[in-house]
């Protein structure tokens, strides 16, 4: 958990937290909450696509015993940007864009390992989705190096639509599965390009492999069936920065 000076308490403190440009990792929301304020509240989280979860009141008792009117928030320690921006900035800068694009990866020990090797290779941006992320916690940070705090981080409502952006904006997609005998060494990375990676136990999602331009696997010559993502994504990385 974080520290308390990251949450902020309370239906109205939230609402002018979110007026006033906070990003917010995710709103902890106690389970039958109603009213004119919460309504308030809850339009704005949708608007700025704020990750939220109902919970039992127990939950935010636990947090913080005082009067937290049912909401809790959790302050991102860092600035979420888009990647509908940075595109075209790379490209009139004239560099070639390297994203790495993480589906269903929860873990923040992997999730920060991978934002290090990302950062030291020179790649553009992250981007996650809004639901079933990693959160950037302490934990994640300090497994990055600091990582997190010099590569944009980009939080998208829909990864499928995020895709279907970097391809009309000349990206390649390439996909790791083992759903495929094409060996990540066998890849074309050259170019502006997007990597996909999956989680360890569900991979990366149909949708997402379907509108791939390339699959990569990477060999495994044992009992033990998949790496670490975190590993398989340093391999993808350096691989890719090799033909770049």
């Amino acid at each position: 958990m974080k520290n308390k000076t990251d949450h902020i308490f309370g239906i109205r403190a939230c609402i002018e937290a979110i007026k006033t440009g906070k990003q917010f990792d995710k709103l902890f929301i106690k389970t039958g909450l109603n009213g004119g304020l919460f309504q308030e509240l809850f339009k704005l989280v949708k608007i700025n696509q704020i990750p939220y979860q109902f919970v039992p009141v127990e939950k935010l008792n636990r947090i913080n015993s005082g009067n937290h009117q049912g909401v809790i928030g959790i302050i991102s320690p860092v600035t979420y940007q888009k990647i509908e921006s940075i595109i075209p900035f790379l490209y009139e800068k004239g560099k070639v864009p390297f994203i790495i694009i993480l589906d269903g990866i929860t873990d923040v020990r992997n999730f920060g390992a991978i934002a290090r090797t990302a950062e030291c290779a020179g790649v553009d941006a992250i981007v996650i989705p809004v639901k079933g992320a990693a959160q950037i916690t302490g934990d994640a940070i300090k497994t990055s190096a600091g990582a997190l705090s010099h590569i944009p981080v980009c939080r998208e409502m829909s990864l499928l639509n995020t895709v279907s952006f970097l391809k009309n904006s000349g990206l390649k997609i390439i996909s790791a599965s083992e759903k495929t005998n094409n060996s990540y060494t066998n890849i074309n990375y050259e170019g502006p390009i997007a990597i996909i990676m999956g989680s360890e136990e569900k991979g990366v999602s149909s949708v997402l492999l379907e509108q791939s331009d390339a699959i990569a696997a990477i060999p495994i010559n044992s009992e033990i069936k998949s790496l670490n993502v975190s590993v398989a994504a340093g391999i993808l990385i350096y691989e890719a920065l090799k033909h770049r």
